[in-house]
């Protein structure tokens, strides 16, 4: 089986790069594409070197199985075609595609199914709010149906890309040194604030990435459940956090609510508050789970329940979820369903695939 990463250089690019190689995921060849900054820079990954190229318009593809597509929403939309039109599945990052009706967006814990409809080849990451939302609602949703959620998010800088971490760093300098505080890549400084815009307002007045939330998990869960999402950005480095509150049909308990996520794929239960143990952005940096804690009913509705939920934004926020997409075809039977064609497991066991249809390393 072969792959590709395009936009490398960026965090996502090389977050990518790193879980390819802490997984294990099965590959013959590795192709690496980047703007004309990036070619010929070399990457490791499983010990061995692999430059980047230039990515451009032809047949570089041909023969390539997935491409995880992180550079941007208007490289996601420039280059589709060229990468999709050899057979390769395109699994995109960007928000360019995430609302079409034809592309199935994905989360595997909640709607892995979704991918075996994909008549264009491409798969959709969601926003990373979006996605360690639902990994956790999952766990509810499946006691009772959510009829209403309250959330509101506290983003770290790297969300918005290297260059506003390093904006930060620079910022909590110049203001401890009494010096300038430049502000460049956020509205206004983030050192020692917060900032209730991630995005830019609609007509609404909500801003784009809340209203992300809304739309995005309305098709994850294909579900008509009202969501109405304030997202603010916060001056920590990495890994996001969410106060959620759902409103279910039938009341769940507090007890109900902690075996549910227990259990749960993907959720790491750590609600402990006599010893002050709940999710925070710092331990759960570079962590693949969506941690969930401060599990409580609603003071004001009995059908209503709130909770902490904190995830890497970068890992299952992004990289970690496009992988698992790609991973999909592992834990399924030979020749089963997939991404709108058959795809034999064996491909992935090096065995020889008899499959007609199967999808060909």
């Amino acid at each position: 089986m072969n792959i590709a990463i395009v936009g490398i250089s960026g965090a996502v690019g090389q977050e990518l790069l790193k879980i390819l190689e802490q997984r294990n995921f099965p590959f013959d060849d590795l192709k690496l594409f980047g703007s004309e900054r990036s070619v010929g820079k070399e990457y490791n990954c499983k010990g061995k070197p692999y430059k980047v190229q230039l990515l451009k318009h032809g047949d570089d593809f041909k023969g390539i199985n997935f491409a995880f597509v992180s550079a941007g929403s208007d490289v996601s939309k420039e280059f589709a075609d060229d990468i999709t039109r050899f057979g390769c599945i395109m699994i995109d990052n960007s928000s360019a595609f995430r609302m079409d009706e034809n592309v199935p967006l994905v989360v595997p814990e909640v709607n892995a199914l979704d991918a075996k409809f994909c008549p264009r080849r491409i798969v959709a990451n969601p926003n990373c709010t979006t996605i360690q939302m639902v990994v956790a609602l999952k766990a509810i949703d499946d006691i009772s149906h959510i009829k209403r959620i309250y959330v509101s998010t506290y983003q770290a800088a790297s969300g918005a890309g290297a260059a506003a971490m390093d904006e930060l760093r620079e910022q909590c300098w110049d203001y401890i040194l009494g010096e300038e505080v430049i502000v460049k890549k956020f509205p206004h400084q983030l050192a020692f604030n917060m900032i209730p815009q991630v995005d830019v307002f609609t007509d609404n007045g909500y801003t784009k990435e809340e209203m992300k939330m809304y739309h995005e998990t309305r098709k994850i869960m294909h579900s008509d459940l009202a969501v109405s999402a304030t997202c603010v950005r916060v001056p920590s480095f990495r890994a996001h956090s969410e106060s959620i509150w759902v409103e279910t049909e039938k009341p769940i308990s507090v007890d109900e609510a902690r075996k549910a996520f227990a259990k749960a794929s993907g959720v790491e239960l750590i609600d402990d508050v006599e010893h002050s143990q709940y999710p925070m952005p710092l331990p759960a940096t570079g962590k693949d789970a969506v941690f969930v804690g401060r599990i409580r009913k609603d003071l004001a509705n009995p059908n209503g329940l709130a909770f902490w939920c904190v995830a890497d934004q970068i890992r299952k926020g992004a990289a970690l979820n496009a992988i698992q997409i790609a991973e999909y075809p592992l834990k399924v039977p030979t020749s089963r369903i997939f991404l709108g064609r058959i795809i034999c497991t064996s491909i992935f066991k090096r065995r020889p695939c008899r499959c007609p249809l199967a999808i060909r390393p």
